[in-house]
């Protein structure tokens, strides 16, 4: 079988998550498979040229991987018609813009989200992509992880019966950078450069809901500030302006309740480090990243309230694992195969910058809802 060759554009792989999960563990993990394979055994080997801001960094990842191809001209790249794919994991305070050069160019676009600073924003993304005929994709990394397709099987399965509340604990301590170095860059507690954890974990959890329980009707959130200064890279201390904790009660239609908090202040006391809890009328449970263990509802043990007796029973032993019954990969690398066979093949992928609408319209109502301690209604027909 051939194997045909498509470029991409990768801006903003000197981050983090640009450089571990999208081109070390996403990219070059397929380079080294030997590309994507197509329903028809053909496959489609990625070229990729990386883009920023820095030359001495892009010079020695290119280096390092054994990449020819970088720069610092974004233009130039989205200049080149052997290029017809755009990638963004960009600062969220640039990328909007980006976006709209590569959109101009004619390209693909596949993106971290959130895609905009704000919903106006992203539904311009979203007009401006369908008017130019171009395909586009937002990164939904979380329901691709083990867990939460295990999560997935149950409830495709009926086992839940009807569910009635998920309740998530997301987190973990992010160190102030005095005595200890942050391991999360300064500008995530910074409102002014786009960061803030609703807005970076609203986006997953609107997916998270939608796709598993039920759209988001509405939301009741509190959004704060715990810790109000911290040490940055280069050791100067700086006001952290955008909130490090959140805690929120989402309506699903449907009439299920979800009950989600996330924070950079807590302290694991879990077996990972974002773990759901699911009950239903005929059973329960609760999926992490990786793991996922049930209790049906025959299995269910009767807990008598008695404060006056040490407890002797080990609840978490009353549970049983969900077993794996396939290799699970990356999740980043599995939804970046699944969107080069919609660019490729016009397979389906439904996490298009509409999808990324709704999940800033969640994380806005929820700094809304903290802001004006209400209630936001969510009506669905706006995006």
């Amino acid at each position: 079988m051939t194997t045909r060759k498509l470029g991409v554009v990768m801006n903003g792989v000197t981050g983090r998550m640009g450089y571990r999960q999208h081109l070390v563990r996403s990219v070059l993990a397929i380079r080294e498979a030997g590309g994507v394979e197509l329903s028809d055994g053909s496959r489609v080997q990625l070229e990729p040229v990386l883009v920023g801001r820095n030359a001495d960094k892009l010079e020695e990842i290119a280096t390092r991987h054994g990449l020819s191809r970088w720069t610092t001209d974004l233009d130039a790249a989205l200049g080149d018609d052997d290029l017809p794919l755009y990638f963004d994991a960009q600062l969220t305070a640039v990328r909007e813009k980006s976006i709209v050069r590569a959109i101009d160019a004619g390209k693909h676009i596949y993106t971290e989200k959130p895609v905009a600073e704000s919903v106006e924003g992203a539904l311009a993304l979203a007009r401006h992509a369908e008017a130019a005929g171009v395909k586009n994709g937002v990164v939904h990394d979380k329901l691709y992880l083990p867990g939460l397709l295990k999560l997935k099987r149950l409830m495709d399965s009926g086992f839940f019966g009807q569910v009635l509340s998920v309740r998530g604990e997301f987190g973990y301590w992010v160190f102030e950078g005095d005595w200890q170095s942050a391991q999360r860059p300064s500008w995530n507690y910074r409102a002014e450069d786009g960061g803030g954890i609703v807005v970076d974990m609203f986006c997953h959890w609107n997916y998270v809901l939608e796709n598993l329980f039920g759209a988001v009707n509405a939301v009741t959130a509190k959004a704060v500030i715990h810790i109000p200064e911290r040490v940055d890279e280069k050791g100067e201390r700086y006001a952290a302006t955008a909130d490090d904790a959140a805690y929120a009660i989402f309506e699903l239609e449907g009439g299920v309740i979800a009950q989600l908090n996330s924070s950079w202040c807590v302290r694991v006391h879990r077996d990972e480090l974002v773990e759901f809890q699911v009950d239903g009328t005929r059973g329960s449970a609760v999926a992490g990243l990786h793991k996922c263990v049930i209790q049906p509802r025959e299995a269910t043990p009767k807990p008598v309230w008695n404060p006056d007796l040490a407890e002797t029973r080990s609840y978490r032993a009353q549970w049983q694992e969900v077993p794996d019954n396939e290799e699970f990969g990356n999740g980043f690398r599995a939804q970046w195969e699944q969107f080069i066979r919609h660019v490729v093949e016009d397979t389906p992928h439904p996490y298009d910058f509409m999808a990324g609408v709704r999940g800033i319209r969640l994380a806005e109502a929820g700094l809304e809802s903290s802001r004006e301690n209400r209630r936001i209604s969510i009506t669905q027909e706006t995006v």
